[in-house]
Protein backbone atom coordinates (compact mmCIF):
# COMPACT_ATOMS: atom_id res chain seq x y z
CA UNK A 1 0.00 0.00 0.00
CA UNK A 2 2.77 2.50 -1.08
CA UNK A 3 0.12 5.03 -3.27
CA UNK A 4 -2.43 7.48 -1.34
CA UNK A 5 -5.74 6.16 -0.68
CA UNK A 6 -7.25 9.41 -0.31
CA UNK A 7 -8.87 11.21 -3.29
CA UNK A 8 -8.30 14.99 -3.52
CA UNK A 9 -12.31 15.09 -3.97
CA UNK A 10 -12.90 12.47 -1.11
CA UNK A 11 -16.39 13.42 0.86
CA UNK A 12 -15.77 10.49 3.66
CA UNK A 13 -19.36 9.25 2.99
CA UNK A 14 -17.49 6.01 3.26
CA UNK A 15 -14.30 4.85 4.45
CA UNK A 16 -13.05 2.29 2.06
CA UNK A 17 -11.72 3.09 -1.60
CA UNK A 18 -10.64 0.54 -3.92
CA UNK A 19 -6.98 -0.23 -3.90
CA UNK A 20 -4.74 2.25 -6.23
CA UNK A 21 -2.82 -0.64 -7.11
CA UNK A 22 -4.34 -3.89 -7.16
CA UNK A 23 -7.85 -3.94 -8.39
CA UNK A 24 -8.68 -7.43 -6.27
CA UNK A 25 -8.11 -5.34 -2.83
CA UNK A 26 -10.71 -2.75 -0.96
CA UNK A 27 -8.67 -0.71 1.45
CA UNK A 28 -10.59 0.42 4.62
CA UNK A 29 -9.04 3.38 6.26
CA UNK A 30 -9.43 5.04 9.64
CA UNK A 31 -8.22 8.38 11.25
CA UNK A 32 -9.12 7.30 15.12
CA UNK A 33 -6.90 4.64 16.45
CA UNK A 34 -10.08 3.53 18.84
CA UNK A 35 -12.26 2.72 15.81
CA UNK A 36 -9.00 0.74 14.13
CA UNK A 37 -8.42 -1.39 16.88
CA UNK A 38 -12.06 -2.40 17.20
CA UNK A 39 -12.01 -3.18 13.47
CA UNK A 40 -8.86 -5.02 14.14
CA UNK A 41 -10.19 -6.99 16.55
CA UNK A 42 -13.62 -8.12 14.50
CA UNK A 43 -11.57 -8.91 11.75
CA UNK A 44 -9.57 -11.15 13.25
CA UNK A 45 -12.43 -12.69 15.76
CA UNK A 46 -13.81 -13.06 12.32
CA UNK A 47 -11.10 -14.91 10.78
CA UNK A 48 -10.90 -12.51 7.80
CA UNK A 49 -6.89 -12.18 6.32
CA UNK A 50 -5.79 -8.69 5.81
CA UNK A 51 -3.18 -6.12 5.68
CA UNK A 52 -2.47 -3.53 7.86
CA UNK A 53 -0.31 -0.38 7.50
CA UNK A 54 -0.03 3.40 8.10
CA UNK A 55 -0.58 6.40 5.98
CA UNK A 56 0.30 10.34 6.59
CA UNK A 57 -1.98 12.94 4.43
CA UNK A 58 -2.49 16.36 5.24
CA UNK A 59 -1.20 15.87 8.66
CA UNK A 60 -3.57 12.97 9.28
CA UNK A 61 -2.20 9.62 10.20
CA UNK A 62 -4.75 6.88 8.90
CA UNK A 63 -4.16 3.15 10.04
CA UNK A 64 -5.61 1.32 6.97
CA UNK A 65 -6.47 -2.41 6.29
CA UNK A 66 -5.97 -4.26 2.87
CA UNK A 67 -9.41 -6.89 2.21
CA UNK A 68 -9.49 -8.99 -0.63
CA UNK A 69 -12.81 -8.88 -2.83
CA UNK A 70 -13.74 -12.00 -1.89
CA UNK A 71 -14.39 -10.70 1.83
CA UNK A 72 -15.56 -7.44 0.82
CA UNK A 73 -19.43 -8.43 1.93
CA UNK A 74 -18.63 -9.74 5.10
CA UNK A 75 -16.02 -6.89 5.99
CA UNK A 76 -19.14 -3.82 5.15
CA UNK A 77 -20.73 -5.64 7.93
CA UNK A 78 -18.27 -5.61 9.98
CA UNK A 79 -17.22 -2.04 9.69
CA UNK A 80 -20.39 -0.90 9.94
CA UNK A 81 -20.77 -2.92 13.10
CA UNK A 82 -17.52 -0.99 14.43
CA UNK A 83 -18.84 2.38 13.28
CA UNK A 84 -22.57 2.01 15.32
CA UNK A 85 -20.65 0.73 18.55
CA UNK A 86 -18.23 3.59 18.35
CA UNK A 87 -20.57 6.34 16.69
CA UNK A 88 -21.09 9.70 18.85
CA UNK A 89 -24.25 11.66 19.03
CA UNK A 90 -24.51 15.14 16.79
CA UNK A 91 -25.29 16.60 19.68
CA UNK A 92 -23.85 15.58 23.21
CA UNK A 93 -25.38 17.59 25.78
CA UNK A 94 -28.58 15.29 26.71
CA UNK A 95 -30.43 18.60 27.46
CA UNK A 96 -29.92 20.37 24.42
CA UNK A 97 -30.47 17.39 22.31
CA UNK A 98 -34.29 16.14 23.86
CA UNK A 99 -34.90 20.04 23.53
CA UNK A 100 -33.98 20.25 20.38
CA UNK A 101 -36.19 17.07 19.40
CA UNK A 102 -39.03 18.30 21.40
CA UNK A 103 -38.92 21.38 20.13
CA UNK A 104 -38.97 20.46 16.40
CA UNK A 105 -42.05 18.20 17.50
CA UNK A 106 -43.80 21.07 18.90
CA UNK A 107 -43.28 23.18 15.67
CA UNK A 108 -44.59 19.93 13.64
CA UNK A 109 -47.72 19.83 15.99
CA UNK A 110 -48.52 23.93 15.43
CA UNK A 111 -47.92 24.25 12.22
CA UNK A 112 -50.64 21.28 11.51
CA UNK A 113 -53.22 22.51 13.50
CA UNK A 114 -52.55 25.84 11.69
CA UNK A 115 -53.02 23.96 8.71
CA UNK A 116 -56.47 22.41 9.68
CA UNK A 117 -57.63 25.39 11.47
CA UNK A 118 -57.76 27.05 8.11
CA UNK A 119 -61.55 27.20 6.81
CA UNK A 120 -60.55 28.77 3.42
CA UNK A 121 -57.51 26.29 2.40
CA UNK A 122 -60.30 23.59 4.00
CA UNK A 123 -63.33 24.29 1.93
CA UNK A 124 -61.24 24.89 -0.93
CA UNK A 125 -59.47 21.48 -0.73
CA UNK A 126 -62.97 19.86 -0.63
CA UNK A 127 -64.49 21.73 -3.52
CA UNK A 128 -61.51 20.21 -5.47
CA UNK A 129 -61.73 16.93 -4.17
CA UNK A 130 -65.47 16.79 -5.45
CA UNK A 131 -64.82 18.25 -8.88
Amino acid sequence: MDTKVENIIDLGLVNYVRHPTNPNYVVFRFANAVKAKDFEKSLTNNKVWFEKGEEETRGKTYILFGIHNRDFSRVERINYDVEGRNRSFLIRNKFLRWTLVLFSIGVMILATVGYCTRPDLVEANVENVIK
